[in-house]
């Protein structure tokens, strides 16, 4: 187990930060290449510092965004999200990207099917995935 470290500068930077399509694309092509248990590796430091901004995006941005992306590789997404909130820092909450993704599928009439739910339940550790606080 390694430990991440703090940078109160980019705490501070947070307010400025949009979603990249770009670092999306990289995040698809490492779940649709099977590689989501080496994410500690995958991502550089820097990489993981900096996009651990992304976990708590409003759902409007999440929305926007996912109009890029169709459902498959909205569910590469989710299941990246769901493994990356184990990196330090990238804790996400009721906030989690795989919500509002998640509801983006509903959105577009196709939901979460069950092979998903259960691979994020076994895979997360998050109590509120995938579908967000009841109320």
């Amino acid at each position: 187990m390694s430990l991440g470290s703090w940078d109160p500068e980019a705490a501070k930077a947070g307010t400025n930060f949009s979603i990249d399509k770009k670092v999306l694309e990289r995040f698809l092509k490492i779940s649709q290449h099977q590689q989501l248990q080496d994410l500690a590796v995958k991502l550089s430091a820097e990489d993981q510092q900096i996009q651990a901004q992304l976990m708590t995006q409003d759902k409007q941005s999440w929305f926007d965004v996912a109009e890029d992306f169709n459902d498959e590789e909205l569910e590469h997404l989710m299941r990246f999200f769901t493994l990356a909130e184990k990196l330090p820092g990238w804790e996400a909450g009721d906030k989690s990207p795989v919500i509002w993704l998640g509801k983006t599928l509903k959105k577009r009439g196709r939901g979460i099917d069950r092979e998903l739910l259960l691979w994020i339940k076994a895979n997360s550790i998050n109590q509120y995935l995938p579908h967000g606080s009841l109320l």
